[in-house]
């Protein structure tokens, strides 16, 4: 099979210095180069080459997420969702790395959202895709929560029409908008997110839609129509951890406290209440669904 085409592709100009935003809302947005921006994967994403995040930090701040752990200081970590990184010589360090990635496993992104906010005003993440598209073949596995992936189902297709292979995991919690509100407050709705699952699958790109961790759920069977009514038929799901999310100040108790309410269990007894209602609703979910992957295997490269 011949190379992918060297036609000069027009790269989207990046942002001018004076032009990039240094606050989104309440998020502090910082600039720094990197030396690297592929990173040999480890843990958890062990099964891939590499990882890829455009960024350190993340806008969306869910309260679950373990990748603050990850952050450089404590002063990150107890801030997490109120700030981000842009690893601003990203484009540029794929673009002069030497050596093939055909073939090779990716994963975009592992401890950062990909489409979070700030990407409308960059375009990072496009950038390293348009040289993915233009230059390599990888095994590209793409995990955000964002229906702002849409964007790019176009350089997607590109890339397996170049011999690569993508994979968009799109990220669904839950169907019940008063949870993903207390545990997601910054991310994107339940329905738009589906919609964007839907959409990426007319286009042609294949997708998979994550519900890690599952929250609560309102209607387990409701809920699982409106997942095939997407037309996607690869499915993750796992379990809340308890003691692996970062609550932000404040977020803890009103989280906690509301899955207990709902639960109908005190607040003191109510993980294994949950436990309970995760097996259930997976009960639910394995009945209906095509394909249902769990946890770490459910994660595995799907090339």
């Amino acid at each position: 099979m011949s190379p992918p085409a060297q036609t000069s592709l027009l790269f989207e100009q990046p942002v001018a210095p004076k032009d990039q935003p240094d606050r989104i809302g309440r998020v502090i947005v910082e600039y720094a180069p990197v030396r690297e921006i592929l990173t040999k994967a480890t843990g958890f994403m062990d099964a891939y080459d590499f990882t890829l995040n455009p960024y350190s930090g993340c806008s969306f701040g869910c309260t679950y997420c373990y990748a603050a752990f990850f952050s450089h200081s404590t002063d990150k970590r107890d801030s997490w969702g109120q700030w981000v990184k842009v690893k601003e010589n990203a484009v540029e360090r794929l673009q002069q790395r030497r050596g093939s990635l055909d073939g090779k496993l990716i994963y975009m992104s592992s401890v950062t959202d990909p489409y979070q906010p700030i990407e409308r005003d960059l375009k990072l993440t496009r950038g390293l895709l348009e040289v993915l598209a233009s230059h390599h073949r990888p095994k590209l596995v793409v995990q955000t929560r964002s229906p702002d992936v849409v964007r790019d189902e176009a350089l997607f297709r590109r890339i397996v029409a170049n011999g690569g292979r993508v994979q968009v995991n799109l990220t669904v919690t839950t169907d019940d908008e008063e949870v993903r509100r207390t545990f997601e407050p910054s991310c994107p709705n339940n329905r738009v997110r589906l919609q964007a699952a839907g959409e990426l699958r007319k286009a042609g790109v294949d997708t998979c839609i994550t519900m890690t961790p599952l929250l609560l759920v309102e209607n387990a069977e409701r809920f699982a129509d409106s997942l095939l009514n997407t037309g996607v038929e690869r499915f993750i799901a796992q379990p809340f951890h308890f003691q692996r999310g970062k609550f932000l100040a404040g977020t803890r108790d009103t989280a906690l406290a509301l899955m207990a309410k709902r639960l109908a269990s005190h607040p003191a007894k109510f993980r294994q209440a949950y436990l309970d209602h995760y097996h259930l609703v997976r009960d639910i979910l394995l009945e209906r669904l095509p394909s249902l992957g769990e946890g770490k295997d459910g994660f595995r490269p799907p090339f």
